[in-house]
């Protein structure tokens, strides 16, 4: 599957980045802030989670790594972690809240992933996959820095949501609907299926022995 970077296309996939950016960079902040960590280490964990899953699926595509290429994406993520490093101090905010922006986080990059991929020429399963890279390993990098298992491998329907997410975005692709609204649908959808995973407890079978 290809398609062509149209100037509507380069535009779409921009600021669906940019917004998956702000919101993954806040979700880093607030484990962070659990942490107790001082500026400089929430700002290392919200650029890590921020940027890192996209830096790896640019990498894997051998692509020019969107933040390096555009400090936009760089400055919107300090932006964020400094922005709730601040709010934090005046406002309460529940250590599950970060929930919610890692969620977005993780439906806008998907989709982010999955288009940079097909625009790229990538054949459509391994642009979903990489959409589920783009998800999932920032959140890694987060879990990993702030020595915490990684949520992706053992919390509610993470990663599945994610590809099922991606899958869903190209069906659209191929049947012509609107890369815009596509975006906004599968986004959408991503993001309440790992809600109602967290609501309902819904995990994927965990490995174990026979007794």
């Amino acid at each position: 599957m290809n398609l062509n970077p149209t100037p509507e296309l380069v535009s779409s996939l921009y600021w669906i980045t940019l917004v998956a950016v702000i919101v993954s960079s806040a979700s880093g902040v607030l484990i962070a802030g659990l942490k107790k960590f001082d500026l400089f280490g929430v700002i290392i964990i919200a650029v890590a989670t921020g940027l890192g899953g996209g830096s790896l699926r640019d990498m894997l595509l051998d692509r020019d790594v969107f933040w390096v290429h555009d400090q936009v994406f760089f400055i919107a993520s300090i932006g964020s972690a400094v922005f709730i490093f601040i709010t934090a101090r005046f406002i309460v905010i529940s250590h599950r809240f970060f929930l919610i922006p890692d969620a977005a986080g993780l439906a806008t990059f998907s989709i982010a992933g999955t288009l940079a991929s097909i625009m790229m020429g990538t054949p459509w399963l391994i642009a979903s996959f990489m959409g589920v890279i783009t998800g999932t390993m920032g959140g890694v990098f987060r879990d990993i820095l702030s020595n915490e298992p990684p949520l992706v491998f053992h919390s509610p329907l993470y990663a599945t949501v994610s590809w099922l997410g991606s899958l869903f975005f190209i069906g659209l692709l191929q049947f012509s609907v609107d890369v815009t609204l596509a975006a906004i649908i599968s986004g959408a959808s991503i993001f309440i299926a790992r809600l109602l995973a967290l609501y309902f407890k819904i995990n994927l079978p965990a490995f174990r022995f026979k007794s």
